[in-house]
This record gives C-alpha cells, sequence and structure tokens, in this order.
C-alpha cells in the first residue's frame, strides 16, 4: 500500500531566462501584470534550463522527500522526454504506475520569467490529457490518499472514475483544480469535488469555482468552498499567505517575505507538503508553517523540484516559519 498517489501531468518544464519587461495594467476595476518583449525583435537568452514539472510528478517527488511512499499515476510518451520524466522519478524514489502512449508526446513547456519572479508558462498539454482509465492496473490503485491535480480532457474523465473507485476503497482525496478548472465551475468538476477531503485553491480560483467575487470576505468563501463537502479547504494568496478551515477555525499563516528567484512549484509544493505532513498526523498550524517553509525553499530556485526538502531538514526550517494566527470560524 502508499501512502499516497500523485494523479496529474509530466511535463519538461524549459525555463527561458531574459529577464523580460513586466508591464502592470490598472484600470478603475481590475489591474494586470504583463510579461512584454519587442514585436520583430530577436530576444537574447541568458540561459536555457530544460527540468522536469507537471503537477502530478511534482507532488509525487515532494512527498517522497518528505518520507512517504509515494507514486505517480499519469500518462507519458514514448519518447526522449518521457525517459527523462522516469530518470527522474527514479532517482527521488516515487513509483511509477501511470500509463506509456506509444504514440503520445510528453508534455512540454516553456517558461518565460519576468524581473519580479513571476512568471508566464507556456503549455503543450499532449500526453497527459490522454490518460485512460481503461488503461490503468487498478490494482496499484491502493493508497491512504489520492492527491489530483489539475487534468483535462479524457485525463478529467479518468480522474473521475479514479475517484469514485478510490471512495468504494476508503481512499481519501486532496483536489487541487486549476484556473481554468475552475472556470467550468462546480457542476463541471462534481465528479471529483463530491470525493474530495482536502480542497486547495488560490483566491481567485477559489472565487471562479463558487461564482463569488473574488474581493468578498475570506470567511464567506472558505464556508462556500467548506459547503461543497470536504472536511478541510485551503485559499493561498501568494505573499498574502493562506488560510485554511476545518469548519471550527480559520488558521492563517503569512507568506515569504523574500524576492524569490523563481515562483514555478511553490504552490505545488506548499499544498502537496501540508497534505504529507497531514499523512504524518501533524496538526493544521504544524502542516501551514511545514507547507510556508517548503514552498519559501522553492522559490529560491528554478524549477520545481529543486528546492523541495528532505523531512529532517524541513521540520528544522519550519521553526522559523511565521507564527500561525488561529480564529473562531
Amino acid at each position: 500500500m502508499f501512502d499516497v498517489i500523485s494523479v496529474g501531468s509530466a511535463t519538461i518544464d524549459v525555463y527561458a531566462n531574459t529577464h523580460s519587461e513586466l508591464v502592470k495594467i490598472k484600470t478603475e476595476h481590475s489591474s494586470e501584470s504583463l510579461i512584454c518583449y519587442p514585436s520583430g525583435s530577436k530576444i537574447l537568452m541568458h540561459n536555457l534550463n530544460f527540468i522536469t514539472g507537471g503537477g502530478g510528478t511534482n507532488t509525487a517527488v515532494c512527498f517522497s522527500r518528505l518520507g512517504l511512499n509515494a507514486a505517480y499515476l499519469g500518462n507519458i510518451g514514448d519518447d526522449e522526454n518521457g525517459d527523462l520524466v522516469m530518470h527522474r522519478l527514479i532517482k527521488d524514489k516515487v513509483k511509477f504506475i501511470g500509463t506509456i502512449g506509444k504514440r503520445d508526446q510528453t508534455n512540454f513547456s516553456m517558461i518565460l520569467d519576468s524581473i519580479e519572479g513571476d512568471r508566464t508558462i507556456l503549455v503543450c498539454k499532449s500526453a497527459s490529457k490522454k490518460l485512460d482509465w481503461n488503461k490503468i492496473n487498478k490494482t496499484k490503485i491502493n493508497s491512504r490518499w489520492i492527491y489530483f491535480s489539475s487534468l483535462t480532457d479524457d485525463a478529467f474523465k479518468a480522474a473521475e472514475k479514479i475517484a469514485a473507485y478510490a471512495n468504494k476503497k476508503s481512499i481519501k482525496i486532496a483536489f487541487n483544480p486549476s484556473n481554468y478548472q475552475a472556470k467550468q465551475g462546480m457542476k463541471a468538476l462534481e465528479g471529483l469535488l463530491k470525493h474530495t477531503d482536502l480542497l486547495v485553491m488560490n483566491r481567485e480560483e477559489a472565487a471562479l469555482l463558487t461564482g463569488l467575487s473574488k474581493t468578498i470576505e475570506l470567511k464567506k468563501l472558505l464556508k462556500a468552498l467548506l459547503d461543497i463537502g470536504p472536511s478541510i479547504v485551503i485559499i493561498t494568496e501568494g505573499k498574502k499567505g493562506a488560510d485554511c478551515c476545518d469548519g471550527k477555525h480559520i488558521y492563517h499563516i503569512d507568506g515569504s517575505k523574500k524576492k524569490p528567484v523563481e515562483t514555478t512549484g511553490a504552490g505545488d509544493a506548499f499544498t502537496s507538503t501540508f497534505l504529507g505532513a497531514m499523512i504524518k498526523k501533524k496538526d493544521i498550524p504544524a502542516c501551514l508553517k511545514l507547507a510556508a517553509a517548503n514552498s519559501a525553499s522553492v522559490i529560491n530556485y528554478s524549477g520545481a523540484k529543486e528546492g523541495l526538502n528532505h523531512w529532517d531538514k524541513l521540520v528544522r526550517k519550519a521553526k522559523a516559519s511565521p507564527a500561525v494566527k488561529t480564529t473562531k470560524f
């Protein structure tokens, strides 16, 4: 039996370091930051790095480094990039229980940086969206928890069936949907949401999912997520930190004040560390401090996996995490 199975994408992330311009547009009703390049120009890159990423493998590696028996379930291509993904999973002691598409191309993304450490990601989702329930070895779906990151198309249909199968086997479920999934609304995600025990989203995603304004009072937004059915919900807000609610209390932890080198993978690190600490029987304040410490470590590196800590080192780092503030719900 595994402690946790991560279901999601596997990607080759290409980091293009260009120190591009960051343009901020603010209107009466909204604000937006844009990474900009001059049209018709040839842009000199300072360096180009190829690193494995994807929500499924990022979280699986995080779980493994926390000392958990972790597996990755997803579809990768039968290509050189797929070999790179498999090599990294083996290196980090993650069991691969997914499928390999003979004619599929492993996911590929180009990550464009900005001078403030934020990024824009150009993603080609190929193999990951072709995960097929009928090709999965169901005997391998034997775990205490299953963690779902973002999946689309046929892969989301497979995820729904995995969740239903897990529910019958009393396997708990954590779900971290993406922005484009949240835009579809609760009805579209019902197949996963109705089985979810831990739901994690950022404020914008939570507002999109519930149909509420992202400026609404936090307590009301948390309640709307709890009303969906999970026993624990988390809303993250980047530098502002994160809030967790179990229906009785709201727990808040501030975000990192350090200037990030690059922010890709910070959310995956936070969410999977929180769940990993839960699996290791830590209480919510401890889970938040550990999650904050691992997320803060990841943003010091280029690459979603590079700053992930092993358990003992993370416990030491978490002592310096911000204090958790607790209020009644």
